[in-house]
């Protein structure tokens, strides 16, 4: 008789590729060819230390199989298969349904990250993976701006990629992997570092086959001081696109309320972007919130242009937690300021919500929710949960 079980695996149409994962896994369970990064179910023994560290929800993924799925089935996916119906061989050479135990294995399937992401139902499909480690697109640079004022804390660029005549198609929400040249300390070639898109799809300027990006340079940081230092001609290798549920609504009743840090605000330019391109095009749109933080007004990215977004199309918070003599502030503080409209959005299912910066934001913004879910008579996991399910709910922090 044999006796199925849980296997681990990764969504390919979500996942980022930032290998967080494999660079986590004590055990080197889960490794990655030009294409996929998978789980190797030889190896696993399902400890779930990849789960929390994983920006997109797509390392929450399991069936439940008698026969696992090998690593070659796993790097020629384009998707995950659907979850087969599972029957053990009974004796006698009769076959069984799926069980209570089966059962129990399915419904414990998603028990990790708190539930499968789900792209907006009224989101465009996104294209996913079309240029991979061993066939790279190559942009070149068209120009490199910083936003951040000089002797700020934070040195933050705006990047601007042109593809050329190479098919790039990219929605606002997805990211793209960018290669620096060189190996790492074991010889290897450097993997590529992900980044989000902060244009909106159809380009940087309207129609054109090009791509900005956000990148702060980090001390120590491989890629993100090549991508700082680029200038105007250069070629980049990149990788992508990836991800396909932190996407943005295309149902004009939606309302967006959008959280953020640092370059997390990338996706949320591209949204703004988006939603300001479809309103001058005559287009409606629901309305917008942005909460968004940062030390000072200096380090934060944008912080002019944004200034000048007509509050109609984007109402703005935006937050500062190092400025002298004044309060430390944090978005989680303004959101429990802003206490009553917060909850009416959170009560109106036209609503979704984006969550995008540093992973430490995390448990402060969702305390702030909890409160003021409480407060409105909601329960905040309850409706999370069901906003998530339904498409509304997204998180992508590193």
């Amino acid at each position: 008789m044999t006796k199925p079980f849980k296997q681990h695996l990764i969504d390919p149409e979500i996942c980022i590729r930032c290998y967080t994962c494999e660079n986590t896994c004590p055990i080197d369970a889960i490794s990655h060819d030009e294409n996929n990064v998978v789980v190797d179910a030889d190896i696993c023994e399902q400890c779930m230390a990849c789960i929390p560290v994983c920006p997109t929800g797509s390392i929450d993924e399991w069936r439940v199989v008698t026969t696992p799925y090998s690593l070659e089935e796993q790097f020629s996916w384009d998707e995950l298969p659907v979850q087969e119906e599972v029957a053990e061989a009974a004796g006698g050479g009769g076959i069984e349904a799926l069980d209570d135990e089966i059962a129990r294995l399915l419904e414990e399937a998603h028990a990790g990250a708190g539930g499968k992401a789900r792209a907006p139902a009224s989101a465009a499909k996104a294209s996913v993976n079309l240029y991979n480690l061993e066939r790279p697109a190559r942009a070149r640079v068209q120009g490199n701006y910083r936003l951040t004022a000089e002797g700020a804390d934070a040195d933050v660029r705006h990047i601007i990629l042109d593809f050329a005549a190479q098919p790039f198609s990219v929605l606002e929400g997805q990211s793209i992997g960018i290669i620096p040249p060189g190996t790492d300390a074991d010889g290897k070639p450097h993997l590529p570092r992900l980044y989000s898109v902060s244009s909106p799809r159809d380009g940087e300027r309207p129609n054109y086959n090009n791509v900005s990006l956000t990148v702060k340079r980090e001390p120590q940081g491989v890629c993100s001081n090549y991508v700082c230092d680029l200038a105007a001609g250069d070629e980049v290798r990149v990788t992508g696109p990836f991800g396909a549920t932190f996407l943005m609504p295309d149902d004009g009743a939606a309302r967006l309320l959008m959280v953020c840090t640092g370059t997390g605000s990338a996706p949320f330019r591209a949204f703004t972007m988006r939603r300001q391109r479809m309103a001058a095009a005559g287009g409606g749109g629901g309305d917008m919130v942005l909460f968004f933080g940062a030390r000072t007004p200096d380090s934060l990215p944008y912080f002019g242009p944004l200034k000048k977004v007509p509050e109609k199309v984007l109402q703005k918070h935006l937050v500062f937690s190092r400025v002298p003599d004044q309060q430390k502030e944090y978005v989680q503080d303004r959101m429990l300021a802003e206490r009553e409209s917060v909850a009416a959005m959170l009560s109106d299912a036209h609503t979704h919500v984006y969550i995008c910066g540093l992973k430490g934001m995390e448990e402060g913004v969702e305390a702030a929710f909890t409160e003021i879910a409480g407060d409105a008579g909601l329960d905040w996991i309850a409706t999370r949960d069901a906003m998530r399910e339904d498409g509304r709910y997204h998180v992508e922090t590193y």
